[in-house]
C-alpha cells in the first residue's frame, strides 16, 4: 500500500539499513536512542503486552524486550521488517498494514506508534488506524504516540517555520 511514508523514502530495498546505520550512529554518538522505549516502559510494569505499530527496524521494540516486556512489531515496509528480524529474531515482526490489523492475538496493556508513524500514514486513513489500535487494547490501554518534526515528514501544505 501507498502511504506518505513510501512517498517520501521511496521505495527502496535498503531503506531499513539506511535507518537502522543512523540510529546506530547516534548512539555512538552518545545520543539517548531508547526515549520511547524508556518513557513507555515508565507507564506499564514489565512484563506487560505492547504493541509497536509502525515498528521499523524494531529499535523500540527491542529495547522494551530487553526490559521484560512482551512485545509484538508490526510495519507495512519490508525492508525495515528484515532489519528488525536479524536483529532480534525472537520477537514476532509482523507485515501489516495499520489500517487493517487482523488478528494480534490477546490485547495489548500499550501500544507505541513512534517518531514519525502518524504523520506518514495514507491522507484519509488516520481515524481507521487509530480505530484499529486502540480496539486492540485492553481496558485502561495506553497509546503513545510520538510525531516527527522534519519537514519532509510533516504531511502540511503549509509548514509555519
Amino acid at each position: 500500500m501507498s502511504n506518505r511514508w513510501t512517498e517520501v523514502g521511496g521505495d527502496d530495498s535498503s531503506r531499513g539499513r539506511d535507518y537502522a546505520a543512523r540510529f546506530k550512529a547516534l548512539a555512538e554518538q552518545g545520543a539517548d536512542v531508547h526515549g520511547e522505549a524508556s518513557l513507555c516502559a515508565s507507564l506499564v510494569g514489565v512484563g506487560a503486552r505492547i504493541l509497536d505499530a509502525g515498528c521499523g527496524t524494531g529499535r523500540v521494540a527491542i529495547r522494551l524486550a530487553e526490559l521484560g516486556y512482551d512485545c509484538v512489531g508490526v510495519d507495512n515496509d519490508l525492508s525495515m521488517l528484515e532489519v528488525a528480524r536479524e536483529a532480534a529474531p525472537q520477537l514476532p515482526w509482523l507485515r501489516r498494514d495499520l489500517a487493517d490489523l487482523g488478528d494480534l492475538g490477546p490485547p495489548f496493556d500499550l501500544t507505541v506508534a513512534a517518531g514519525n508513524v502518524i504523520p506518514t500514514l495514507s491522507e484519509g486513513t488516520e481515524a481507521v488506524v487509530l480505530s484499529e489500535i486502540t480496539e486492540r487494547l485492553t481496558d485502561g490501554g495506553l497509546f503513545v504516540a510520538g510525531f516527527g518534526l522534519d519537514v519532509a515528514h510533516l504531511p502540511l501544505d503549509y509548514v509555519p517555520f
